[in-house]
């Protein structure tokens, strides 16, 4: 029996379903109920319209989102200023990022010591170095495909977890329901709304999406393919992610719940594993910042290797310069001796108040000559900057928030 093969779209889904995803969901259906699960449905669709302008890119001109940046900002004040404001939202993005990752599969790591009884002196320093050491080697050797897809495995064990959690925790359908499609942003929710988008719609997703897609696909008779494999990928995500804030929404809402470690989240799935609850959380955890901690790097480093007109091989000098320094970010990131759960926070929230800009670059090329007859339509403008408008007002609320304004 063979297999369907495992296209781009799903890549995108298992990085976007890492550590950051799992806490963020959850913080947000312990502080408040069903209310934010309209924030994840935004999330899906507007990662279902956007990815789906990387997918044809990256097919039609066989290039990736930084590369056509590139490419379209022929003035050099322009082209500076491209390079800049990509730099900024793909490093600080992503570093930001990385850090949850790290951080996230460090609480996996814990929690899997704590099951089986084992105390690990100096855990804080030492599992975000080790785990760097772990991606270090697996992106230097380039040999990561086989554990890669191990990795995902895990991933998708975890997720069937909390899906399976899900309808055994037996959940208020119709207040479920309304959180879905009543949109509401209760006192003090404007940051989770805000990283529960950044966790969805990630940023590097975009630059990851269409510089795979163009190594899988090499006709624009092939943009069937690239749409069903999104149509599969991203709605399953967007289902795992509404289900973790279910979980926790019937679990923890209403009773003070506070999460500080993964051991804070295996109540939620001792009604399906019992005292081994912490153990299966701890692999879950472990496996998607793993996962995670080997895409954004990448992600990044093809990102900017496109925008800057370097060579994008994996075996490049100035490639591998890339990933190694948003990979040392992340490990110092997460070694800070900050929480976390607050690491992977400002994870969130920082790629949801980068998503604008990027979107706004996307949007830009989608609309050249690049594309001839496969740029975007009328509606798909619309439906794009539908989302950058919605992006910029949360981000703007949340910034004036932090400062005291709103």
């Amino acid at each position: 029996m063979k297999f369907p093969q495992i296209g781009p779209a799903f890549v995108v889904t298992a990085a976007f379903i890492g550590p950051g995803t799992v806490i963020t969901a959850s913080i947000a259906g312990a502080n408040f109920g069903f209310a934010l699960l309209w924030a994840l449905l935004f999330s899906t669709i507007a990662t279902l319209i956007l990815q789906e302008m990387t997918a044809r890119l990256g097919i039609v001109t066989q290039q990736g989102l930084g590369e056509n940046i590139r490419q379209v900002c022929q003035t050099p004040i322009l082209r500076s200023l491209a390079i800049v404001l990509v730099l900024s939202a793909i490093v600080v993005g992503n570093s930001a990022y990385q850090s949850g990752n790290i951080s996230g599969a460090s609480l996996g790591l814990a929690s899997l010591f704590e099951g089986f009884g084992v105390a690990v002196p100096f855990a804080n320093t030492l599992f975000p170095l080790l785990i760097g050491v772990c991606a270090f080697i697996l992106l230097i050797s380039g040999s990561y495909k086989l554990i890669e897809k191990a990795l995902i495995f895990l991933v998708a064990l975890m997720s069937l977890a909390f899906m399976i959690t899900f309808i055994l925790t037996k959940p208020d359908i119709k207040v479920l329901v309304s959180g879905l499609l009543e949109p509401n942003i209760p006192d003090g929710a404007t940051l989770t709304v805000i990283a529960l988008i950044g966790t969805t719609v990630v940023p590097y997703n975009l630059f990851l999406h269409a510089a795979s897609v163009s190594k899988k696909w090499y006709s624009v008779n092939q943009l069937s393919e690239a749409r069903k494999d999104l149509m599969i990928s991203i709605p399953l995500g967007g289902l795992i992610s509404m289900a973790i804030l279910s979980t926790a929404a019937t679990a923890f809402f209403g009773q003070q719940f506070t999460i500080n470690s993964a051991a804070d989240l295996a109540p939620s799935l001792q009604p399906l594993f019992g005292d081994m609850a912490s153990v299966f959380i701890g692999i879950g955890l472990f496996s998607a910042g793993i996962s995670s901690a080997i895409t954004a790097p990448l992600a990044a480093a093809f990102a900017l290797s496109g925008i800057l007109g370097l060579n994008k091989s994996l075996q490049s000098i100035g490639f591998k310069i890339i990933w190694i320094v948003v990979l040392l970010l992340g490990v110092l990131g997460a070694s800070t001796g900050y929480k976390p759960v607050v690491i992977i926070w400002f994870a969130q929230v920082a790629n949801g108040v980068l998503l604008p800009i990027v979107t706004i670059f996307l949007l830009w090329v989608m609309n050249t000559a690049l594309l001839g007859e496969y740029k975007n339509n009328v509606w798909q403008n619309i439906l794009g900057a539908i989302v950058v408008l919605i992006s910029l007002l949360l981000s703007g609320r949340s910034l004036l928030s932090a400062f005291g304004y709103y």
